[in-house]
């Protein structure tokens, strides 16, 4: 390797081994596909420039966003009573999931507000 390649190969690792980027990314996804956090870093390493890495972790957590939505889906059969069923407007599943985001943001554990997400849907289903 050249001396730019040895620090451009530095310069990643020093972003990719920030705490955030640690516990947020590597960790958990090196874990969930059980490979060494080392062997994950040089993975991406090989995918992304200096300029991904650097913006890469605020597009992590819009991400994050995205699969809790996804996950309120699957979790509440919102899909189901929205897009088959017919049952409940696009405005009322945004908003039962909206209402179980802010109660995390505000400190409540996912299947505590699941359980107030599912009394509010089963709430607005009796109410139609």
């Amino acid at each position: 390797m050249s001396k730019e390649e040895d620090l451009l190969r530095l310069m990643k690792l020093r972003v990719l081994r920030s705490f955030r980027w640690q516990k947020d990314i590597i960790e958990p996804l090196s874990n969930e596909f059980d490979i060494e956090k080392e062997e994950f870093e040089n993975i991406l390493m090989g995918h992304l420039d200096m300029s991904s890495l650097e913006n890469l972790h605020a597009t992590f957590e819009s991400a994050q966003h995205s699969l809790l939505l996804d996950k309120l889906n699957y979790d509440l059969k919102l899909t189901w009573f929205h897009d088959v069923l017919d049952i409940i407007s696009k405005e009322e599943k945004d908003k039962i999931k909206l209402d179980i985001i802010k109660e995390i943001n505000d400190g409540k554990k996912y299947d505590a507000a699941l359980i107030n997400g599912k009394k509010s849907l089963i709430e607005l289903l009796k109410q139609k």
